[in-house]
């Protein structure tokens, strides 16, 4: 491996080490289920992947928000 190669490897560890976790309600399996959709679309699996993601986060959020209302309902009750 050269050694710009390394140090780019190497500054890419650091800074994902770095970020901690992130909130992926809804993203993994949209991702998984967009690539699969994408591969089979055309060979496509990286932007079927990256769709997926952002419409798997968006249902997941909306049934946060929902369950969330269905809570607030019933304690109103």
């Amino acid at each position: 491996m050269k050694t710009t190669s390394k140090f780019v490897f190497t500054i890419a560890m650091s800074a994902l080490a770095g970020i901690g976790t992130a909130n992926a309600a809804g993203c993994l399996k949209g991702a998984v289920v967009g690539g699969v959709a994408g591969h089979y679309a055309g060979h496509h699996a990286v932007a079927g992947a990256v769709g997926g993601c952002i419409v798997g986060h968006h249902l997941a959020k909306k049934h946060a928000e929902e369950q969330a209302a269905q809570k607030q309902a019933a304690r109103a009750e």
